[in-house]
C-alpha cells in the first residue's frame, strides 16, 4: 500500500472514530473512556489506578482526571492503600453499577443511535482487526 493510501486509511479511521465516539457519548451519557473504566472496575473489582492506566493505555494524569470526574458523580470511591500510601484503590459504587445496567438494558434503543452500518459479524471482524493493530 502506498503512503498516500495509508494516509487515506488512517484519516478515514480518524473520522470514523470521531463520529462513532460522539454517537456513543450522546446515546449513553458517558464518555467512552469513563465507560470503559467503569466496565473494567465493575468486572475486576477494586483495583489500583495503575491497573486502570495499564488496562486503558492512558497516562496517569488522564486516569486521575477521569476518576475525579467519576468520583464527583458518585460513580467511584477512591481510597489510599494502608500499606503503601502512594497507591490508590478505586471501587465502583452501587449508583454506577445501576447506570451500567441501565445502559445495557437500553442497548436495544441505543442500537439505532450507534448503528455503524455493519453486520454483527463485520463488527466482530473489525474489532479483531483493531485489536491486532493495537497490540
Amino acid at each position: 500500500m502506498t503512503l498516500v493510501n495509508k494516509s487515506k486509511l488512517l484519516y478515514q479511521l480518524k473520522l470514523a472514530n470521531q463520529e462513532l465516539v460522539s454517537r456513543f457519548e450522546k446515546s449513553t451519557g458517558f464518555s467512552i473512556t469513563r465507560y470503559e473504566m467503569l466496565l473494567f472496575i465493575n468486572a475486576q473489582g477494586p483495583c489500583s489506578q495503575t491497573q486502570l492506566q495499564q488496562e486503558l493505555g492512558i497516562d496517569r494524569a488522564a486516569v486521575t482526571r477521569h476518576l475525579k470526574r467519576l468520583q464527583d458523580l458518585s460513580y467511584v470511591t477512591r481510597k489510599r492503600n494502608d500499606l503503601n500510601n502512594r497507591e490508590i484503590y478505586v471501587q465502583i459504587t452501587d449508583l454506577a453499577q445501576k447506570e451500567l445496567a441501565d445502559c445495557e438494558q437500553h442497548h436495544e434503543s441505543l442500537e439505532k443511535d450507534l448503528y455503524f452500518g455493519l453486520s454483527d459479524e463485520e463488527e466482530v471482524q473489525l474489532l479483531t482487526l483493531l485489536n491486532k493493530i493495537n497490540k
